[in-house]
């Protein structure tokens, strides 16, 4: 499939997809596809692909980040790179397994005081006013929000 740069995502002017979407039933995966595509096309703004947040997938199912930035540099579309996930992850989870990592991806917080305290001082500085901004998730998408101009 020939790459165009109409299939790499511009991360400088909106946000990679929320946490949330999943593909294949995994929640995180969409996000960092978005985000190794806007860093080879050099849009990725403060998008990091390969975050501590992608970790937790590519650790999951076992898949080196590089291998897959190649894969997505061959213009793989997310179907493409679910299938080659599949065929070359260290580890294939059945569905089950999928649905219970993605419930606890998604419902993750701040799992020690200090990591508390940090993601409540960033709250506060982002949205002081918002009491339901809970997880991780909530926080990232609170953040994407806002950075793009949305109201808090």
């Amino acid at each position: 499939m020939p790459v165009t740069l109409a299939s790499f995502p511009d991360l400088t002017q909106r946000p990679p997809r929320s946490p949330r979407v999943r593909l294949g039933g995994f929640v995180i995966l969409p996000r960092l596809l978005d985000k190794g595509r806007a860093k080879l096309w050099g849009k990725a703004g403060e998008y990091i692909f390969n975050s501590s947040l992608d970790r937790r997938f590519f650790s999951f199912v076992k898949v080196d980040a590089d291998a897959l930035l190649a894969e997505l540099a061959n213009g793989a579309v997310d179907g493409e790179v679910l299938a080659w996930i599949a065929g070359h992850g260290g580890y294939q989870p059945g569905e089950w397994e999928i649905v219970q990592w993605s419930g606890f991806q998604e419902s993750r917080t701040a799992a020690s005081l200090k990591a508390r305290e940090h993601a409540t001082k960033q709250l506060a500085a982002l949205a002081p006013l918002r009491t339901d901004v809970v997880t991780a998730f909530d926080f990232l998408d609170l953040d994407d929000h806002v950075t793009f101009g949305g109201r808090p």
